[in-house]
């Protein structure tokens, strides 16, 4: 089998497309087709489904998928033995992240990282999404949940709360609400139900079973936002809330809590950039761990 063409195949099956995977690959559809079709050959067995929209594995497909990241990784961790990479950190790391997370708590600090390692560069993509790491569309993920499948390594970083937030302005013109009963008297921001991307995100039941909100925003850094301009109560993260003084805090019952994990794939544990970023991250939340009760 060549790996060449395994490494093809790879990106295909992560791009969903051969003309995704040519991009990432730096090859043209020609070729890319040309390297499946010869794999296809070798193997015996069809491995992509050609769609109109893309392409989709085959059973036999996927079946390659699992052996073809073992492989992966055992080239990767060969390459940082011979080169040395237990002693030398540099290249490209991708952190992806929640967007509160990652624009209110890491755009910040994460920066020191670079600076401690001059060789590395580090990427933070903050977007209110979630990451596949098995198509490489990061290389570090934060999520709010603990994947349950696929060869991922996940550590638990650490709990945080969210709970009801009102801006001072609003809370002049229209009152505050005194128990959750009152809230179907006031304006409400929430999310956007049908983008909500984890049913661990999907909370606003917690605080009232009737949060229908006027104004929905698919981001939570947009909510603290929305909030902030008066546009009526929200559910915000309190590490994000606490840093504007003009929004006041609501005792409506108990907070709602979550949890943040670190993932990466485990084709990537032999890299030390990655062991390196992953510990670094894990450092900047346990010296302010106080921020996220």
């Amino acid at each position: 089998m060549n790996w060449d063409d395994v490494r093809v195949f790879l990106a295909v099956a992560r791009a969903g497309q051969i003309l995704g995977a040519a991009k990432r690959l730096g090859l043209n559809h020609a070729t890319v087709s040309r390297r499946v079709a010869a794999l296809e050959n070798s193997i015996g067995a069809k491995l992509f489904h050609r769609l109109t929209t893309g392409t989709e594995l085959t059973a036999a497909g996927e079946q390659l998928q699992a052996t073809a990241e073992r492989m992966e990784a055992d080239m990767i961790a060969a390459r940082a033995d011979i080169a040395g990479e237990s002693e030398d950190v540099s290249g490209i790391v991708r952190v992806g992240a929640p967007d509160g997370f990652g624009v209110a708590f890491l755009a910040s600090r994460l920066g020191a990282l670079a600076e401690r390692y001059p060789g590395l560069s580090v990427q933070l993509v903050p977007v209110p999404r979630s990451f596949s790491l098995s198509r490489r569309e990061a290389d570090i993920a934060v999520t709010v949940d603990r994947p349950t499948e696929g060869r991922l390594v996940a550590a638990k970083l650490v709990d945080y709360t969210l709970g009801p937030y009102a801006s001072r302005s609003y809370a002049e013109k229209h009152g505050l609400p005194e128990s959750r009963s009152d809230l179907g008297r006031h304006r409400l921001v929430g999310y956007v139900p049908d983008l909500v991307f984890s049913p661990t995100l999907d909370y606003a039941a917690e605080i009232s079973e009737n949060w229908n909100a006027t104004f929905a925003v698919s981001s939570a850094m947009g909510q603290v936002e929305a909030v902030r301009s008066g546009a009526g109560i929200g559910i915000l993260h309190k590490f994000i809330a606490r840093e504007h003084d003009d929004l006041i805090a609501l005792n409506l019952g108990n907070p709602i809590r979550r949890s943040y994990w670190t993932v990466y794939h485990e084709s990537m544990r032999p890299m030390r950039r990655i062991q390196v970023a992953s510990a670094f991250i894990g450092e900047l939340v346990e010296k302010e761990r106080h921020l996220f009760c």
